[in-house]
C-alpha cells in the first residue's frame, strides 16, 4: 500500500515550491496538495471562524490532485478527511 501524502504551505496554492515538492513526493506515495488560496504567511495555526470554508479544484503543473481553500493552512489540514478520506 502506498503512502497518502499530504501537502500544505502558507505561501498559497501558485506558490512556484509546491508542484517541485509534490513531484519529489510522488516518489514516496499519492500526493494530494490542498493549500490557502492567497498566501498565508504567519497564519499556519489560525483557523477560520468567521465565514464558511470553500475548496475548489486548481489544475497545477504535473497533473497532481490539487485544491484552494480560502482559509488558512491549518484549515486546509483540517479539511484533510475530504481530499483523503478519513484515517
Amino acid at each position: 500500500m502506498k503512502s497518502r501524502i499530504l501537502i500544505c504551505n502558507d505561501d498559497g496554492i501558485y506558490s512556484p515550491g509546491i508542484a517541485s515538492l509534490a513531484k519529489v513526493a510522488s516518489r514516496f506515495g499519492d500526493v494530494r496538495i490542498v493549500a490557502p488560496d492567497v498566501e498565508q504567511s504567519s497564519m499556519g495555526h489560525a483557523i477560520t471562524s468567521s465565514r464558511p470554508l470553500r475548496y475548489r479544484r486548481t489544475p497545477l503543473p504535473g497533473g497532481f490532485e490539487a485544491y484552494r481553500v480560502n482559509g488558512t493552512p491549518a484549515d486546509c489540514v483540517a479539511l484533510r478527511h475530504i481530499f483523503m478520506g478519513a484515517g
